[in-house]
Formats: C-alpha cells, structure tokens, sequence
C-alpha cells in the first residue's frame, strides 16, 4: 500500500514539475513577444512557417536571393537590408513558440490521469491547449496581416488567458501544500477586491498594447534620431494609461494592505511580497520609459511584469477560492476555518 502511495506521489510530483516547466516557458514566450515587439522585429521573418522560404533562417544577405526586396519587399516594413538580428529575434520566439505548444501537449497528455480524481485538471489542460493552438494560428495572421494591431492585441490577450489556464491547473495540483485557510469573510471581500484588480490590469495592458502601436507610427513619422520627441507626440491613449497606473497602484496598496492582514505566512505571504516587487518595479520601468525616450530594453520587461503581476493576482484568487482549487472528494479538509 505504500509502495502504491509513493508511487502515485511521485507520479503527481512529476505532473507538477511538467506544469511548472510549461509556466515558466511560456512566461519565456512573452518575453520574447514582447522583445520582437519593442525592437520592431515582427516582420523579421516575413513568410510563415519558413523564415524567407528556409526552415533555418539566413544570418547574413549573401545567403538571400539577389532579388529578395522585390519578393518580400513590400513585407520588410521599410526595412532596406535584410537585417539578421530582426530576423533570429523573430525565429527565436517562433522556437519559443513551438516548444510552449509541445509542452502543453505534453500536460494535456499527461493530465489524463487526473479525469477520475479531478476532472478540472484535465478541462484546465484542455483549456491552454486549444488556447496555445488558436494563438499559434494568430501568430501566422500576425505576419499575414502585416502587424494588424487588433490581430496582435488578440494575441497578446489570448497568451494572458493561457498563463491563467496553466496557472490553475498548478495551484489546482498542488493545493494540498499550498491552501491556506482563512476567514471566510475576509476572503470574499478580499476574492472581490483582487478580481477587480486583475480586470483593470487586464485592461491596462490591452491599452498599453494601443500605445505601442500609436508610438510605432510616431516613430515612422519622426525617426530614431528624435526619440527624445517620441512621447510628446502621442495621443490620448498614451495620458490615459500613464494616469491610469495611478489607479492601479492605489488598488494594489489597498490589496496588498489587505492581504497582509489576512495572513503573513504561507504561500500567500510570499506571493504577496513578490507582488509588491512587482508593483514597484513595474511603475518604474513605466516611469523610465515615458521620460527617458522609450529605451527598447524597458519595453519587454515592463510588458513581462505586467503579465506576472496578472499571474500573482490570479494565483492570489484561487487561493482564497477553495471551491476553485480544491476537488469535491477532498474539500471537507480544506474548509474556510475561523481565525
């Protein structure tokens, strides 16, 4: 008997480093997203799924046809040489891409296990792996359409409701180690308070995504040598996201306020502290951005820690939601206990 035991925890252990893995690379993915995005690469390959008709894309223009700005010319977004760092940065983040899709197979696979003792493992897997194959797709409109930005933005919200996914089938899985019981009031009004957090975050980042592509024409119009000139120049969307992270941080102090009253040990403690790293750290890189010329390193990042800041909200959430994370046979033992 606990030879089987052992067996099937090391079987859960070996499902949770899998999903733990998926997480990470495709928090990677995003990363690489947003890089392509901040140093203008996504025309870096401008055919797809081969990068300038190869599987392994050219690093110098001898291995190009003579007459590769009259084939993909009119793609190249006013690129006049082919320039190879675009290039291997977009095919990088393709590479990315692929693995995140084999590594959410390999969850969903993996997850059949869970459809007798937890059905919402399974559906949660389920769940990312139509996401990552519907948001593969969009990643072949994005350089069909030439950059559409409503097809990027789709992109990029369709890559957030895929961390979430793989966020609940983590917490989900390990929910016996990670639960922390607390008041049952507290938690509904706190569950309320960080739901709408992550809504506006949400909204904030759809925005921000707005934002980059009017700072995209701006630069078009202006060049790289009047980058001090970029911000200036951007319409209203730009004012209302900078006054809009005001609201935001007010909301997170008065979450994190909250949280830390809850409790300051555990899982949630911890998460907690990194979300108020997170906050810090993404108004700083906001703040870097709109006053020293839009530097193309702050890009990703600031992208990057909005979506982890999303994550920590989200993994927040279903902590405090024990219905969410924890199956009806095992509920009992995690019930909401008065403090």
């Amino acid at each position: 008997m606990t030879s089987s035991n052992s067996l099937i925890d090391k079987k859960e252990q070996r499902f949770r480093s899998l999903v733990s893995l998926t997480v990470l690379v495709i928090y990677l993915l995003v990363l690489a997203g947003g890089i392509v995005r901040g140093t203008g690469s996504g025309m870096g390959c401008p055919d797809w799924p081969k990068c300038f008709g190869r599987w392994v894309p050219p690093t110098e223009i001898s291995q190009l046809p003579v007459n590769y700005q009259e084939i993909y010319g009119a793609k190249l977004k006013g690129e006049v040489e082919f320039n190879a760092v675009k290039t291997w940065i977009e095919y990088t983040n393709r590479l990315l891409g692929v693995l995140s899709g084999f590594l959410v197979l390999a969850t969903l696979i993996a997850s059949i296990s869970y459809i007798r003792k937890d059905k919402a493992v399974f559906w949660g897997s389920v769940s990312a792996f139509l996401l990552i194959g519907v948001n593969g797709w969009l990643g072949s409109r994005v350089v069909a359409t030439e950059l559409a930005q409503y097809v990027i933005s789709l992109h990029l919200l369709l890559a957030i409701l895929l961390v979430l996914a793989l966020l609940f089938v983590w917490v989900r899985v390990n929910a016996r180690k990670n639960y922390i019981a607390s008041p049952a009031t507290k938690s509904n009004q706190l569950r309320y308070l960080i739901a709408v957090a992550l809504i506006l975050t949400l909204g904030q980042i759809v925005l921000g995504a707005q934002v980059r592509d009017a700072l995209d024409s701006v630069v078009k119009r202006l060049g790289y040598d009047q980058r001090d000139n970029w911000i200036g120049q951007l319409d209203w969307r730009f004012y209302v996201h900078r006054s809009f992270s005001l609201v935001l941080l007010v909301l997170h102090l008065v979450v994190i306020y909250q949280l830390r009253k809850l409790t300051k040990t555990g899982k949630i403690a911890k998460l907690t502290n990194t979300l108020i790293g997170l906050v810090i750290a993404e108004i700083s890189t906001g703040i870097i951005m709109a006053y020293l010329g839009v530097p193309a390193v702050a890009q990703p990042i600031h992208l990057e820690l909005a979506i982890l800041m999303i994550g920590l909200q989200f993994s927040i959430f279903l902590l405090l939601t024990p219905k969410l994370i924890v199956s009806t046979e095992r509920s009992e033992a995690f019930r909401l206990v008065k403090a």
